[in-house]
Protein backbone atom coordinates (compact mmCIF):
# COMPACT_ATOMS: atom_id res chain seq x y z
CA UNK A 1 0.00 0.00 0.00
CA UNK A 2 2.06 3.27 -1.10
CA UNK A 3 1.73 6.61 0.77
CA UNK A 4 0.77 9.97 -0.28
CA UNK A 5 3.59 11.89 -0.32
CA UNK A 6 2.79 15.12 0.84
CA UNK A 7 4.35 18.58 -0.74
CA UNK A 8 4.67 21.93 -0.45
CA UNK A 9 6.79 25.01 -2.03
CA UNK A 10 7.96 28.24 -1.39
CA UNK A 11 9.45 30.98 -3.34
CA UNK A 12 12.08 33.02 -1.49
CA UNK A 13 12.69 36.50 -2.06
CA UNK A 14 14.49 38.37 0.28
CA UNK A 15 13.00 38.42 3.24
CA UNK A 16 9.67 37.31 1.80
CA UNK A 17 8.59 33.85 0.51
CA UNK A 18 5.40 32.39 -1.43
CA UNK A 19 4.52 29.47 0.49
CA UNK A 20 1.65 27.16 -1.87
CA UNK A 21 0.68 23.56 -0.69
CA UNK A 22 0.29 20.94 -3.12
CA UNK A 23 -4.03 21.83 -3.22
CA UNK A 24 -3.41 24.78 -4.12
CA UNK A 25 -3.17 27.09 -0.92
CA UNK A 26 -1.21 30.22 -1.20
CA UNK A 27 -0.01 32.88 1.54
CA UNK A 28 2.74 35.14 2.22
CA UNK A 29 5.40 34.64 4.81
CA UNK A 30 7.39 37.49 6.13
CA UNK A 31 10.58 37.38 8.24
CA UNK A 32 10.14 38.47 11.84
CA UNK A 33 12.46 40.91 12.60
CA UNK A 34 15.75 39.46 14.05
CA UNK A 35 15.30 36.48 12.42
CA UNK A 36 15.98 34.75 8.95
CA UNK A 37 12.92 33.48 6.43
CA UNK A 38 14.15 30.30 6.27
CA UNK A 39 12.91 29.74 9.94
CA UNK A 40 9.10 30.50 8.83
CA UNK A 41 9.61 28.76 5.94
CA UNK A 42 10.06 25.34 7.81
CA UNK A 43 7.32 26.68 10.95
CA UNK A 44 4.90 27.07 8.36
CA UNK A 45 5.85 23.38 7.04
CA UNK A 46 5.56 21.55 9.69
CA UNK A 47 2.07 23.27 10.41
CA UNK A 48 1.15 21.76 7.07
CA UNK A 49 2.85 18.34 8.11
CA UNK A 50 0.56 18.69 11.00
CA UNK A 51 -2.66 19.46 8.95
CA UNK A 52 -2.13 16.09 7.36
CA UNK A 53 -0.93 14.39 9.69
CA UNK A 54 2.13 13.12 7.49
CA UNK A 55 5.38 14.07 6.74
CA UNK A 56 5.99 16.78 4.48
CA UNK A 57 8.56 17.57 1.73
CA UNK A 58 9.41 21.15 1.22
CA UNK A 59 10.49 22.48 -2.19
CA UNK A 60 12.35 25.85 -1.81
CA UNK A 61 13.87 28.14 -4.77
CA UNK A 62 15.26 31.62 -4.41
CA UNK A 63 18.21 33.97 -4.24
CA UNK A 64 19.80 31.08 -1.83
CA UNK A 65 19.31 28.17 -4.74
CA UNK A 66 16.98 25.19 -4.67
CA UNK A 67 16.58 22.72 -1.86
CA UNK A 68 14.45 19.71 -0.53
CA UNK A 69 13.97 19.51 3.00
CA UNK A 70 11.53 16.64 4.56
CA UNK A 71 9.56 17.90 7.54
CA UNK A 72 7.79 15.79 9.91
CA UNK A 73 4.80 16.74 12.35
CA UNK A 74 6.85 16.41 15.18
CA UNK A 75 8.92 18.85 14.07
CA UNK A 76 12.40 17.29 12.93
CA UNK A 77 13.87 18.16 9.35
CA UNK A 78 16.23 16.48 7.09
CA UNK A 79 17.91 16.89 3.37
CA UNK A 80 15.77 15.08 0.67
CA UNK A 81 17.84 13.02 -1.67
CA UNK A 82 17.91 15.21 -4.83
CA UNK A 83 19.19 12.58 -7.38
CA UNK A 84 17.74 11.60 -10.64
CA UNK A 85 15.27 8.63 -8.60
CA UNK A 86 14.11 11.44 -6.75
CA UNK A 87 12.89 13.85 -9.52
CA UNK A 88 11.18 10.64 -11.50
CA UNK A 89 9.29 10.05 -8.31
CA UNK A 90 7.98 13.74 -7.92
CA UNK A 91 6.84 13.71 -11.88
CA UNK A 92 5.47 10.30 -12.14
CA UNK A 93 3.19 11.27 -9.45
CA UNK A 94 -0.45 11.43 -10.79
CA UNK A 95 -1.06 15.05 -9.71
CA UNK A 96 -4.61 16.86 -10.52
CA UNK A 97 -3.97 19.39 -13.30
CA UNK A 98 -6.21 22.87 -13.38
CA UNK A 99 -6.60 23.76 -17.17
CA UNK A 100 -7.06 27.14 -18.19
CA UNK A 101 -8.99 26.19 -21.21
CA UNK A 102 -10.79 22.98 -20.61
CA UNK A 103 -11.67 20.94 -24.42
CA UNK A 104 -14.47 18.86 -24.36
CA UNK A 105 -13.91 15.05 -24.77
CA UNK A 106 -17.89 14.54 -25.43
CA UNK A 107 -20.91 15.85 -26.57
CA UNK A 108 -24.60 15.75 -26.97
CA UNK A 109 -25.99 15.37 -30.87
CA UNK A 110 -27.85 18.60 -29.77
CA UNK A 111 -24.05 20.23 -29.11
CA UNK A 112 -22.07 18.79 -31.96
CA UNK A 113 -24.18 18.52 -35.18
CA UNK A 114 -21.82 17.05 -37.65
CA UNK A 115 -24.26 15.86 -40.21
CA UNK A 116 -28.16 17.36 -40.50
CA UNK A 117 -28.84 14.97 -43.22
CA UNK A 118 -31.51 12.98 -42.29
CA UNK A 119 -31.17 9.06 -42.68
CA UNK A 120 -32.67 6.85 -45.72
CA UNK A 121 -36.18 5.59 -45.04
CA UNK A 122 -35.46 2.08 -43.24
CA UNK A 123 -32.46 2.89 -41.63
CA UNK A 124 -31.00 3.65 -37.97
CA UNK A 125 -29.69 6.49 -37.56
CA UNK A 126 -25.79 6.40 -37.53
CA UNK A 127 -24.41 7.80 -34.19
CA UNK A 128 -22.73 11.19 -34.35
CA UNK A 129 -19.06 11.10 -34.06
CA UNK A 130 -17.14 14.51 -31.81
CA UNK A 131 -14.31 15.41 -33.60
CA UNK A 132 -11.16 15.59 -32.47
CA UNK A 133 -10.14 18.90 -33.27
CA UNK A 134 -11.27 21.73 -31.10
CA UNK A 135 -13.49 24.64 -31.90
CA UNK A 136 -10.60 27.29 -31.57
CA UNK A 137 -7.27 27.12 -30.26
CA UNK A 138 -6.44 29.53 -26.97
CA UNK A 139 -3.21 31.18 -26.80
CA UNK A 140 -0.96 29.54 -23.97
CA UNK A 141 -0.39 31.50 -21.18
CA UNK A 142 3.05 32.85 -20.37
CA UNK A 143 4.00 31.48 -16.55
CA UNK A 144 6.00 33.60 -13.59
CA UNK A 145 7.45 33.92 -10.73
CA UNK A 146 5.95 30.77 -8.06
CA UNK A 147 3.18 30.13 -10.82
CA UNK A 148 6.05 29.00 -12.94
CA UNK A 149 7.86 26.83 -10.19
CA UNK A 150 4.94 24.77 -9.43
CA UNK A 151 4.37 24.31 -13.00
CA UNK A 152 7.60 22.78 -13.55
CA UNK A 153 6.64 20.21 -10.84
CA UNK A 154 3.16 19.35 -12.62
CA UNK A 155 1.10 21.48 -10.15
CA UNK A 156 -1.11 24.01 -11.95
CA UNK A 157 -2.83 27.03 -9.77
CA UNK A 158 -5.01 28.87 -11.29
CA UNK A 159 -5.06 32.60 -12.13
CA UNK A 160 -6.19 34.91 -10.18
CA UNK A 161 -8.88 37.30 -10.98
CA UNK A 162 -6.38 40.21 -12.21
CA UNK A 163 -4.29 37.76 -14.53
CA UNK A 164 -7.80 36.00 -16.16
CA UNK A 165 -8.14 40.10 -16.70
CA UNK A 166 -4.39 40.74 -17.86
CA UNK A 167 -4.88 37.66 -20.33
CA UNK A 168 -7.63 39.00 -21.80
CA UNK A 169 -6.01 42.45 -22.21
CA UNK A 170 -4.09 40.76 -23.86
CA UNK A 171 -5.78 38.86 -26.36
CA UNK A 172 -7.49 41.99 -27.25
CA UNK A 173 -4.66 43.56 -27.93
CA UNK A 174 -3.32 40.86 -30.15
CA UNK A 175 -5.97 40.72 -32.30
CA UNK A 176 -5.75 41.20 -36.15
CA UNK A 177 -8.53 42.87 -38.41
CA UNK A 178 -9.63 42.90 -41.88
CA UNK A 179 -8.05 46.30 -43.19
CA UNK A 180 -6.15 49.03 -41.72
CA UNK A 181 -7.40 50.64 -38.66
CA UNK A 182 -6.97 53.72 -36.77
CA UNK A 183 -6.43 55.32 -33.67
CA UNK A 184 -6.80 59.51 -33.37
CA UNK A 185 -4.42 60.97 -29.94
CA UNK A 186 -6.63 64.02 -29.68
CA UNK A 187 -7.14 67.13 -27.40
CA UNK A 188 -6.65 70.74 -28.51
CA UNK A 189 -4.48 71.72 -25.56
CA UNK A 190 -0.60 71.05 -25.61
CA UNK A 191 0.93 69.61 -23.13
CA UNK A 192 -1.85 66.92 -22.44
CA UNK A 193 0.03 63.83 -23.17
CA UNK A 194 -0.41 63.36 -26.84
CA UNK A 195 2.93 61.99 -27.64
CA UNK A 196 3.27 59.53 -25.25
CA UNK A 197 0.07 58.50 -25.83
CA UNK A 198 1.03 57.44 -29.13
CA UNK A 199 4.01 56.19 -28.15
CA UNK A 200 2.51 53.78 -25.68
CA UNK A 201 -0.58 52.42 -27.42
CA UNK A 202 1.47 51.70 -30.27
CA UNK A 203 4.10 49.87 -28.05
CA UNK A 204 1.55 47.51 -26.45
CA UNK A 205 -0.23 47.14 -29.91
CA UNK A 206 3.25 46.38 -31.67
CA UNK A 207 4.85 44.06 -29.43
CA UNK A 208 1.25 42.26 -28.73
CA UNK A 209 0.56 42.42 -32.10
CA UNK A 210 3.48 41.29 -33.89
CA UNK A 211 3.87 44.56 -35.49
CA UNK A 212 2.87 46.48 -38.44
CA UNK A 213 1.67 49.10 -36.33
CA UNK A 214 2.40 52.96 -37.82
CA UNK A 215 2.78 55.75 -35.00
CA UNK A 216 2.26 59.02 -37.39
CA UNK A 217 3.03 62.57 -36.35
CA UNK A 218 0.19 64.25 -38.33
CA UNK A 219 0.80 67.62 -36.22
CA UNK A 220 1.63 71.30 -38.38
CA UNK A 221 3.36 72.81 -35.68
CA UNK A 222 6.50 71.05 -34.40
CA UNK A 223 5.54 67.96 -34.01
CA UNK A 224 8.11 65.89 -31.30
CA UNK A 225 7.31 62.46 -31.43
CA UNK A 226 10.17 62.03 -33.67
CA UNK A 227 12.77 63.52 -30.94
CA UNK A 228 10.97 60.99 -27.82
CA UNK A 229 11.38 57.71 -30.50
CA UNK A 230 14.62 55.92 -32.02
CA UNK A 231 15.54 56.42 -35.52
CA UNK A 232 16.11 54.50 -38.23
CA UNK A 233 18.32 54.56 -40.98
CA UNK A 234 17.11 57.13 -43.38
CA UNK A 235 17.24 61.32 -41.73
CA UNK A 236 13.32 60.82 -43.35
CA UNK A 237 10.45 62.67 -42.55
CA UNK A 238 6.65 62.81 -43.80
CA UNK A 239 7.69 65.61 -46.50
CA UNK A 240 10.02 62.91 -47.90
CA UNK A 241 7.52 60.89 -48.25
CA UNK A 242 4.61 62.49 -49.77
CA UNK A 243 6.37 62.90 -53.43
CA UNK A 244 7.21 59.14 -52.94
CA UNK A 245 3.78 57.80 -52.46
CA UNK A 246 2.49 56.99 -56.15
CA UNK A 247 5.90 55.25 -56.34
CA UNK A 248 4.91 52.99 -53.70
CA UNK A 249 0.98 52.38 -54.40
CA UNK A 250 2.25 51.67 -57.67
CA UNK A 251 1.68 47.67 -58.33
CA UNK A 252 5.77 46.20 -57.98
CA UNK A 253 6.08 48.11 -54.83
CA UNK A 254 7.81 45.68 -52.68
CA UNK A 255 6.55 45.67 -48.93
CA UNK A 256 9.96 46.65 -47.65
CA UNK A 257 10.03 49.99 -49.75
CA UNK A 258 8.36 51.97 -47.03
CA UNK A 259 11.34 51.09 -44.44
CA UNK A 260 12.80 54.27 -46.36
CA UNK A 261 10.52 56.38 -44.99
CA UNK A 262 9.71 55.89 -41.57
CA UNK A 263 11.63 54.91 -38.36
CA UNK A 264 11.70 51.51 -36.69
CA UNK A 265 11.29 50.98 -33.04
CA UNK A 266 13.36 47.67 -32.65
CA UNK A 267 12.42 47.03 -29.52
CA UNK A 268 8.64 48.18 -28.87
CA UNK A 269 8.31 46.97 -32.19
CA UNK A 270 6.13 50.06 -34.37
CA UNK A 271 7.55 52.56 -37.15
CA UNK A 272 7.53 56.46 -36.56
CA UNK A 273 6.57 58.69 -39.51
CA UNK A 274 7.83 61.74 -38.52
CA UNK A 275 6.93 65.56 -39.06
CA UNK A 276 9.78 67.87 -39.13
CA UNK A 277 10.09 69.52 -35.87
CA UNK A 278 12.54 72.28 -37.51
CA UNK A 279 9.90 73.76 -40.05
CA UNK A 280 7.34 76.13 -39.82
CA UNK A 281 3.80 75.06 -39.79
CA UNK A 282 3.92 77.22 -42.96
CA UNK A 283 6.09 74.52 -44.64
CA UNK A 284 4.37 71.25 -43.05
CA UNK A 285 0.67 71.85 -43.91
CA UNK A 286 -0.99 69.03 -45.64
CA UNK A 287 -4.28 69.01 -47.98
CA UNK A 288 -7.00 66.96 -47.79
CA UNK A 289 -5.87 65.72 -51.35
CA UNK A 290 -2.25 65.35 -49.62
CA UNK A 291 -3.36 63.25 -46.73
CA UNK A 292 -6.06 61.02 -48.28
CA UNK A 293 -2.89 59.90 -50.53
CA UNK A 294 -0.67 59.55 -47.80
CA UNK A 295 -3.45 57.18 -45.91
CA UNK A 296 -3.87 54.76 -48.88
CA UNK A 297 0.06 54.35 -48.35
CA UNK A 298 -0.36 53.74 -44.77
CA UNK A 299 -3.12 51.57 -45.19
CA UNK A 300 -1.60 49.37 -47.76
CA UNK A 301 1.61 48.68 -45.78
CA UNK A 302 0.22 48.32 -41.77
CA UNK A 303 -2.91 47.09 -40.36
CA UNK A 304 -2.92 49.58 -37.58
CA UNK A 305 -2.06 53.77 -37.60
CA UNK A 306 -2.24 55.69 -34.60
CA UNK A 307 -1.94 59.55 -34.92
CA UNK A 308 -0.19 62.16 -33.05
CA UNK A 309 -2.31 65.15 -33.78
CA UNK A 310 -1.45 68.69 -33.43
CA UNK A 311 -3.65 71.63 -31.81
CA UNK A 312 -5.14 73.07 -34.86
CA UNK A 313 -8.23 71.60 -34.82
CA UNK A 314 -9.29 73.44 -38.00
CA UNK A 315 -6.72 72.33 -40.11
CA UNK A 316 -7.44 70.07 -42.77
CA UNK A 317 -5.24 67.70 -41.87
CA UNK A 318 -6.44 67.16 -38.83
CA UNK A 319 -10.10 67.37 -40.12
CA UNK A 320 -9.10 64.47 -42.51
CA UNK A 321 -7.47 62.04 -39.65
CA UNK A 322 -10.68 62.52 -37.87
CA UNK A 323 -12.40 61.52 -40.80
CA UNK A 324 -10.43 58.69 -41.40
CA UNK A 325 -10.56 57.20 -37.35
CA UNK A 326 -12.04 54.24 -36.24
CA UNK A 327 -11.22 55.20 -32.51
CA UNK A 328 -10.64 58.38 -30.58
CA UNK A 329 -8.38 58.57 -27.44
CA UNK A 330 -8.72 61.47 -25.80
CA UNK A 331 -5.66 62.21 -23.19
CA UNK A 332 -5.37 64.37 -20.21
CA UNK A 333 -3.51 65.21 -17.27
CA UNK A 334 -5.10 65.66 -13.56
CA UNK A 335 -5.10 69.06 -14.45
CA UNK A 336 -8.46 71.27 -14.66
CA UNK A 337 -6.96 73.29 -17.66
CA UNK A 338 -6.37 69.99 -20.40
CA UNK A 339 -9.74 68.40 -18.61
CA UNK A 340 -11.72 71.25 -19.76
CA UNK A 341 -9.89 71.30 -23.23
CA UNK A 342 -10.98 67.99 -23.69
CA UNK A 343 -14.57 68.16 -22.58
CA UNK A 344 -14.65 70.98 -25.16
CA UNK A 345 -13.57 69.26 -27.86
CA UNK A 346 -16.15 66.07 -27.07
CA UNK A 347 -18.89 68.75 -27.38
CA UNK A 348 -17.52 70.15 -30.46
CA UNK A 349 -17.31 66.58 -32.06
CA UNK A 350 -20.18 65.76 -30.80
CA UNK A 351 -21.91 68.78 -32.36
CA UNK A 352 -20.16 68.25 -36.02
CA UNK A 353 -21.80 65.86 -37.61
CA UNK A 354 -23.15 62.14 -36.77
CA UNK A 355 -19.98 60.24 -37.55
CA UNK A 356 -17.79 62.58 -35.39
CA UNK A 357 -20.86 62.26 -32.61
CA UNK A 358 -20.64 58.35 -33.11
CA UNK A 359 -16.38 58.78 -32.32
CA UNK A 360 -16.98 61.05 -29.38
CA UNK A 361 -19.56 58.79 -27.44
CA UNK A 362 -17.05 55.55 -28.42
CA UNK A 363 -14.02 57.71 -27.32
CA UNK A 364 -11.65 56.54 -24.65
CA UNK A 365 -10.16 59.15 -22.12
CA UNK A 366 -6.73 58.48 -20.70
CA UNK A 367 -5.98 60.49 -17.76
CA UNK A 368 -2.02 60.88 -17.27
CA UNK A 369 -1.42 61.38 -13.79
CA UNK A 370 1.55 64.05 -13.81
CA UNK A 371 2.39 64.18 -10.42
CA UNK A 372 2.47 61.43 -7.41
CA UNK A 373 -0.62 61.81 -5.80
CA UNK A 374 -3.78 64.66 -7.06
CA UNK A 375 -6.42 62.12 -5.66
CA UNK A 376 -8.91 64.48 -5.76
CA UNK A 377 -8.73 65.89 -9.30
CA UNK A 378 -8.23 62.74 -10.20
CA UNK A 379 -11.57 61.96 -8.80
CA UNK A 380 -13.29 64.83 -10.19
CA UNK A 381 -12.17 64.34 -14.08
CA UNK A 382 -13.38 60.48 -13.91
CA UNK A 383 -16.57 61.12 -12.97
CA UNK A 384 -16.48 64.47 -15.33
CA UNK A 385 -16.07 61.75 -18.39
CA UNK A 386 -17.29 58.27 -17.20
CA UNK A 387 -20.87 59.25 -18.54
CA UNK A 388 -20.09 61.03 -21.59
CA UNK A 389 -17.69 58.58 -22.94
CA UNK A 390 -17.56 54.53 -23.29
CA UNK A 391 -13.78 54.34 -21.20
CA UNK A 392 -11.71 56.30 -18.66
CA UNK A 393 -8.55 54.88 -17.95
CA UNK A 394 -5.75 56.12 -15.46
CA UNK A 395 -2.51 56.24 -15.89
CA UNK A 396 -0.08 56.08 -12.47
CA UNK A 397 2.51 58.83 -12.06
CA UNK A 398 6.02 57.77 -13.93
CA UNK A 399 8.85 59.92 -13.74
CA UNK A 400 10.02 58.19 -17.25
CA UNK A 401 6.64 59.59 -19.13
CA UNK A 402 8.29 63.02 -18.18
CA UNK A 403 10.86 63.29 -20.19
CA UNK A 404 13.45 61.48 -22.73
CA UNK A 405 13.04 58.69 -24.66
CA UNK A 406 9.39 57.05 -24.44
CA UNK A 407 10.63 53.09 -24.20
CA UNK A 408 7.56 50.32 -22.91
CA UNK A 409 10.18 48.30 -21.06
CA UNK A 410 11.54 51.64 -19.00
CA UNK A 411 7.93 51.71 -17.33
CA UNK A 412 7.38 50.93 -13.89
CA UNK A 413 5.54 47.43 -14.10
CA UNK A 414 1.67 49.10 -12.70
CA UNK A 415 2.26 51.58 -15.54
CA UNK A 416 3.07 49.09 -18.20
CA UNK A 417 -0.12 47.01 -17.01
CA UNK A 418 -2.07 50.65 -16.90
CA UNK A 419 -1.42 51.07 -20.94
CA UNK A 420 -2.04 47.36 -21.83
CA UNK A 421 -5.83 48.37 -20.13
CA UNK A 422 -5.74 51.23 -22.23
CA UNK A 423 -4.98 49.62 -25.47
CA UNK A 424 -7.27 46.92 -24.74
CA UNK A 425 -9.96 49.89 -24.24
CA UNK A 426 -9.21 51.14 -27.39
CA UNK A 427 -9.30 47.86 -29.57
CA UNK A 428 -12.40 47.25 -28.08
CA UNK A 429 -13.52 49.76 -30.80
CA UNK A 430 -11.69 48.70 -33.25
CA UNK A 431 -13.91 45.81 -34.60
CA UNK A 432 -16.13 47.93 -36.58
CA UNK A 433 -15.76 49.09 -40.18
CA UNK A 434 -11.76 49.76 -41.32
Amino acid sequence: MSTTLHRAFATVEGSTARFTTLDGHSEELAAQEGSDIRHAIVQRAVAEARRTGAPVELVTSGDRGSHRIRVTPDGTSSPVDDGASALRRVRTEPVEVAHDYPIPLSATAEEDPIDEAPPSVGQAPAARRTSFIPDSIHPKEHLSGWRALLATWGVAIKPSPSQLEHHERIHLVSRHWAGCRTIAIVNGKGGVGKTLTTAMLSAVFGRYGGGNVLAWDNNDTRGTLGWRTEAGLYDTTIRDLLPAAPGLLSADAGVSDITRYVHHQSVDRYDVLRSNPELLATDQRLTSVEFELLMRVAARYYRLVVFDSGNDESADRWLSMVDHSTQLVIPTLTAPESAESAALLLEALEARDERSRDLARNAIVVVTQSEPARPAELRDIILGFEDRVRDVVTIPFDPVLKRGPLRFDDLRSPTREAWIRAAAAAAAGLGGRP
